[in-house]
């Protein structure tokens, strides 16, 4: 585990001396943010597998197929994360002067990339196993930001997240979490992933407002245990929801305080709480207020 972060760290610092060394940029911006982020990716997972696989134990390398399990939720928090993670990345390097598709291209393959340790270790765990599905919606987050880059030279389509606390975690502590915190990672009933249209990037002539975006989302509901199969046996009827609404667009503010515009480019991950229309196979509903 210290060979994985010392190595992951080294990719970074080596990657930066190849790839912007004949840019004129501020170095010291750059070796800043690698440095911190590596040290502090390092530490995290040097303490992950102290503290959780530590405890869990570890095993013979296995693979684990969970394409089929809650309602696909946690392949779409995948997606989502390796996104924001490639968006981040991308704003730090540019703040630090790298030239823009460079820093798109760098950002999208650590953002990738940082999730490949955790999953090996899932392999090693007598709980899970690598999961292929995993690493393909890892990468397909990243490769949606990298994508849209290349093709539009800006992020016209943005995977947002919300949630909601939920009754169904105080009847699978273990699973859906103890409390908010956990329940925020873990109960996939309460979460909600967002793909947020900006109407007005697809035509710019247009006088379509630019901080309103068409939203879609995707969730699913009555989840107890991780398989349909297995809420069926514990008599919860489990199933998937989509939503058709809109969303406001942050990323339009313009302002020239510096904290607001951290804040605002924090905030535009997440989807505002906006009137959506709700479609599943039990009985389509008006939300004036989703989240």
């Amino acid at each position: 585990m210290r060979l994985t972060a010392l190595f992951l760290l080294s990719f970074l610092l080596t990657a930066k001396a190849h790839a912007f060394q004949n840019d004129s940029i501020p170095n010291k911006r750059l070796n800043t943010i690698l440095t911190v982020s590596g040290v502090t990716y390092g530490a995290t997972l040097i303490g992950l597998s102290q503290v959780w696989y530590k405890e869990q134990g570890l095993e013979r390398f296995k693979f684990f197929n969970d394409n089929a399990e809650w309602h696909q939720v946690d392949k779409f928090g995948h997606f989502y994360s390796t996104y924001q993670f490639s968006r981040i990345g991308d704003g730090l390097l540019q703040w630090a002067g790298v030239e823009e598709k460079k820093a798109a291209f760098w950002s999208s393959v650590a953002g990738a990339g940082l999730l490949i340790p955790i999953e090996i270790l899932d392999g090693f765990s007598p709980d899970f196993g690598f999961s292929y599905g995993d690493m393909i919606a890892n990468t397909a987050g990243s490769a949606f930001f990298l994508g849209q880059d290349l093709l539009w030279n800006e992020q016209r389509i943005k995977p947002k997240f919300s949630f909601h606390r939920t009754a169904l975690a105080q009847q699978s502590r273990n699973l859906l979490g103890n409390g908010l915190a956990e329940e925020l990672f873990k109960d996939y009933n309460g979460q909600t992933y967002w793909f947020s249209i900006d109407i007005h990037a697809f035509s710019k002539q247009s006088n379509f407002p630019k901080w309103l975006n068409l939203a879609v989302g995707y969730g699913a509901e009555d989840m107890i245990r991780a398989r349909v199969v297995q809420n069926d046996q514990a008599g919860f009827d489990s199933y998937r929801q989509l939503y058709l609404g809109i969303d406001l667009d942050l990323s339009y503010i313009e302002t020239d305080k510096k904290w607001l515009k951290t804040l605002l480019f924090i905030l535009d991950g997440f989807h505002i709480p906006a009137p959506a229309f709700e479609f599943n196979s039990k009985k389509s509903k008006m939300h004036w207020f989703a989240y």
